[in-house]
Parts: structure tokens; sequence; C-alpha cells
């Protein structure tokens, strides 16, 4: 009986990788389908644009539509609607943020005008387990996007092609840009 071949270094991380995928994956599923329209059921219009408008402030980016950050608030979709205590999390979040726009500036969050005032009552917000959860996030949930690769100039994941240093390891302009 022949003794079956070891898979090469290429082959075990290839199928290492998909396991690690697959198993984080099943925890959080809809972290790589964000489903905008259902957040905004889940949550209410006036939470979804407040996290929306959130988004965009903590992460922001002239270039980036809100259907972006739309997106990026989307994967709480099916979470909060599974997880009572997450909605409540966020809810109440966005409570404390029009509560904080009030007392600053009289006015609801997506009422200020300013992206500076905006970011007053974020940074009042920072050391909250709200402020950290979406934070933590929006971070994956935005800039795991196609649309949002295209806009920084990433081509991709390039495992599949040969890996960055046969396709452009050294070519990168989007930092001059960003």
């Amino acid at each position: 009986m022949d003794t079956p071949q070891q898979p090469k270094r290429r082959q075990f991380f290839k199928i290492a990788s998909a396991g690690t995928v697959a198993s984080a994956s099943g925890g959080i599923p809809m972290l790589f389908v964000p489903n905008a329209v259902l957040a905004e059921e889940v949550l209410g219009t006036d939470a979804f644009k407040t996290l929306t408008l959130i988004a965009r402030d903590i992460f922001p980016h002239d270039r980036f539509g809100d259907d972006l950050y739309a997106n990026a608030v989307g994967v709480y979709a099916d979470q909060a609607k599974a997880d009572p205590a997450l909605k409540k999390l966020l809810t109440d979040g966005v409570a404390q943020a029009n509560a904080e726009a009030n007392s600053k500036f009289g006015k609801s969050y997506t009422d200020v005008s300013t992206e500076a005032q905006r970011l007053e009552v974020l940074n009042a917000m920072e050391k909250t387990p709200f402020f950290g959860k979406i934070r933590g996030d929006l971070v994956v949930s935005l800039y795991n996007q196609p649309a949002v690769w295209a806009k920084l100039g990433y081509q991709g994941p390039s495992a599949q092609l040969g890996g960055y240093i046969n396709r452009g390891f050294n070519d990168q302009d989007w930092m001059d840009k960003a």
C-alpha cells in the first residue's frame, strides 16, 4: 500500500486558510453579506441613518458614497434581529449620540452640520462599549467591500493568482490619493 503524498506548502496554507475562514464565518455570517435595507427595518430609519453617518465620521473618505457606509452598517441586519442585546446596544448608542449632540449643539446627531462638531460628540463617546463595538465591526465591514477596494486601488486577494510578488507588489499609488 502506498503512503499518501503530503500536500505542498502552498496547498497546505490554502486548505488551512479556507478552514479558518469557514469556521470564522459560521459565527458571523452577515459580516460578508450586508443588507442595508433589512438593517434599516430592524434598527429603525433614524437609528440606521445615524449609524451610517457615524460610520462616515469614524472612517472618513470623501470618495466613498453613502451606499458604501450603509452597506457597512448593513452587517447588523440579521445580527440585531437575532440578538436583542446587540439591538439595544446600537439603539441606546444612537440615543446617547443624539443626547450628546443635543447637549452640545441643540440638535440631533444627523442634524449637526459639520464633521468637526460631530467628532466632538464621538470623542465624548469613544470609551463606551457602543463606540468600541461599532468601530471594531465597521472597520471590517467597510473595508471588506470590493467596491471600496476599487476606490482605494486595492486589487483584491491575490493568493489564487500567485501572490502579490508576481502581481503588482510595488505598484500602489492609492496612498498618495487617500
